[in-house]
């Protein structure tokens, strides 16, 4: 089985996404890796288009197979902040640990039943023959009133799960992608490229 390239630069996603795919026969290396290394406008509207102008740009460079996803963090009562704009949210270089203290700045006062947010994992698959194929998944859950746990990345301090009884930062990496977001697009996407590969 060849190696499929995945169009990322964030190393803690690429190590998620290895774990999840580890024994399926799938190899996946990072455009990085194999030496596409281009600054991708996501100027897409959802998290679906964002995933697809990644895959589509690093497919017809490679003339590989290419995965991306785009994910990121709605809030209901944020009116669906951070959304698409998760990794770039107050600025593309502020530190989480900044991010997540202003969420939950920004959320002070909001009873709980009321801060409810949602993880959204948008994979695609592109083909060089032009076949695309996409998986859409959420990760149900609530903003936190504090900070709790150091495993994850990003927002998973923040973000409480509550079949769980913990953030997503305090669950173990295999208790989180049995259950998150990106765990289930990629279970579903490791489905459709058995398909389409067999």
């Amino acid at each position: 089985m060849s190696d499929i390239l995945f169009a990322t630069g964030n190393k803690n996603k690429l190590i998620e996404i290895r774990r999840i795919l580890q024994g399926t026969g799938y190899g996946v290396v990072s455009m990085k890796e194999a030496g596409y290394d281009v600054d991708i406008e996501e100027n897409g509207s959802t998290f679906l288009e964002n995933a697809l102008i990644k895959a589509r740009t690093i497919c017809r460079l490679s003339g590989q197979i290419t995965m991306a996803d785009d994910s990121g963090l709605v809030i209901d009562a944020l009116n669906g902040e951070p959304g698409i704009y998760s990794a770039r949210y107050l600025g593309e270089n502020t530190p989480y640990t900044e991010k997540n203290a202003i969420i939950l700045e920004r959320m002070a006062g909001v009873p709980e039943e009321k801060r409810t947010a949602r993880f959204v994992c948008a994979m695609c698959a592109v083909f060089p023959d032009g076949r695309e194929l996409t998986a859409v998944e959420t990760f149900e859950g609530r903003i936190a009133f504090e900070v709790a746990g150091a495993n994850g990345f990003g927002y998973d301090p923040v973000f409480y799960v509550p079949e769980a009884g913990c953030t997503s930062a305090e669950l173990s990496e295999d208790d989180k992608n049995a259950i998150s977001h990106r765990g289930k697009a990629l279970r579903k996407m490791e489905a459709l490229l058995k398909e389409a590969l067999s």
